[in-house]
Formats: structure tokens, C-alpha cells, sequence
């Protein structure tokens, strides 16, 4: 298969099979929100390896992230408490320049009862070359306290920078959202904002483990490229429905998202 087929489709498949087939210095803008390996129940992964396996496996796919990615691309990962350190330098072994460890805070965290209940999630933000990446830092800019409460004249009237606490609503059953038979979902107000920080329009946005599809859906309404892979042959069926239903207009042949096996 060529990875001229993979522009604007999801793609059912082992991620790092799939990943050697994207020539190097070719993908804008990359984000990762991988199993966990802490026993969550996927469609067909087991996310219960041995951590050495874990470790091994997650240097080999960001080792791939770090060779697909342009100079001027940015790689978000998204990880829990467990393996955030060990994956933090993985990716600075593999040659990333960190910039930003942000904290995703949300509401309707996991209930505990033997430990403080857990509501965050660790979003790392890497670049490949500091002076080189794209940050398109006018198009995320939020109101500041400046503006809205001390009427201050020094205040920059497209607002601040976000912080690197983001205060996100996780996406529960309830929520209109919400893509059933799928355990884990990104919310769309998060992956907005890193594709609008880190890409342009007709840039290739690449998710390795497409899961429900957000970071696809996310991109083709904001009229970039996009590739998606998944392992399971259901969730690409979901994702495919998912992209079916946004009719903006992509950038990129015309094509509108389908699913391809591998």
C-alpha cells in the first residue's frame, strides 16, 4: 500500500507496521494518546503487557514519530500517571525537544476508594527543532484577567496564551458527544486547540491510535490532512461514520474519509 493512499483516511492496522510506510520528514503535526497499559478493556489490544514490553514497544513507535515528522511538526502524547516519566524520556532519547508538560484537569474523574480519586491526564508536548516549529499562538489566544476584570491597557487585545493546566471536561455517557462502544474519548475542545497551536490548513495531522476518531474528525473541520490508524477493524468503522457525518470541505483531493484494510 502506498502512504499517498493514507492522506484523509483511517487506516485498520498495526500501528508501527503502518508507520514505516510514511516516508521521513512528511507529517506535520502528530498526536498520540496510546493504551495505557493499565488493564483498560479494548476492542482487540490487551492492555496488560509486561512493563519492559510496554517500554520497548512505546520506544519503537515514537522512535517512528520522531523520523515521520517534519522539522517544522510538533508530537503531543497523551499518557496516565504510570508510565508518564518513562515515556517523557523515551521521547527525549529518541531525539525530541520538550516544551510544554501539560496537565488536561477535568471534572468526573475516576472514583477511588483507597487513594485520592484521579482527575488528569499528562499531555507532553514535543518539537523536533525549537526555532523551526510551528505555534500559531494567535489562533488559541483566550481572554486574560487582564481584559475581563482590571480593564488593564497593557493587556494584549487578542488575549493570553492558554495555561499548561487545561481545564477540560472529560466526555462521559451522558454527553451528546459521546461515541458509544469506545472506552476512551478525547474531548474535541482539546484537540482544537493543539491543531490550531500546531498546524495550518492543508497540513497532515497523523493519530497512531485513532480509537474514536477525534483527532481525525478535529482535522478534516479544520481543513487539514489527516491520517489515522486503528488496530480495530470495529472502531474504524465507527470513526469512519464519525467523518462521514462532518460535510465541511478538506483540503486534499476532494476525497472524503473511508476505511481501508490493511
Amino acid at each position: 500500500m502506498s502512504w499517498n493512499n493514507f492522506i484523509n483516511e483511517v487506516i485498520e492496522g498495526d500501528s508501527l507496521e503502518l508507520m514505516k510506510l510514511i516516508p521521513n520528514n512528511s507529517i506535520d503535526l502528530v498526536f498520540a494518546d496510546p493504551p495505557y497499559n493499565i488493564g483498560i478493556k479494548y476492542d482487540m489490544y490487551k492492555d496488560n503487557r509486561p512493563k519492559s514490553e510496554y517500554l520497548e514497544w512505546s520506544k519503537n513507535w515514537i522512535g517512528h514519530t520522531y523520523n515521520i515528522l517534519k522539522d517544522t511538526g510538533s508530537f503531543f502524547l497523551a499518557i496516565c500517571d504510570e508510565y508518564v516519566a518513562e515515556l517523557n524520556i523515551i521521547a527525549k532519547d529518541e531525539g525530541f525537544i520538550q516544551r510544554n508538560w501539560i496537565i488536561w484537569h477535568y471534572t468526573f474523574g475516576q472514583s477511588q476508594r483507597k487513594k485520592f480519586s484521579r482527575a488528569h491526564t499528562h499531555i507532553l508536548y514535543f518539537v523536533k527543532d525549537d526555532k523551526k516549529s510551528k505555534f500559531n499562538d494567535n489562533e488559541i489566544r483566550i481572554p486574560s484577567a487582564r481584559q475581563l476584570i482590571y480593564n488593564d491597557r497593557r493587556a494584549n487585545p487578542n488575549g493570553k496564551l492558554p495555561d499548561d493546566v487545561w481545564l477540560i471536561p472529560r466526555i462521559c455517557g451522558t454527553f451528546k458527544e459521546r461515541i458509544e462502544g469506545i472506552p476512551c474519548q478525547i474531548p474535541e475542545t482539546l484537540l482544537e486547540r493543539i491543531i490550531k497551536a500546531s498546524s495550518d490548513e492543508g497540513d497532515i495531522v497523523l493519530d497512531p491510535f485513532a480509537g474514536s476518531g477525534t483527532t481525525l474528525a478535529v482535522a478534516k473541520k479544520l481543513r487539514r490532512k489527516f491520517i489515522g490508524i486503528e488496530i480495530s477493524k470495529n472502531y474504524c468503522k465507527l470513526i469512519e461514520k464519525r467523518l462521514k457525518q462532518i460535510r465541511m470541505p478538506i483540503l486534499s483531493h476532494g476525497i472524503e474519509s473511508s476505511h481501508k484494510r490493511n
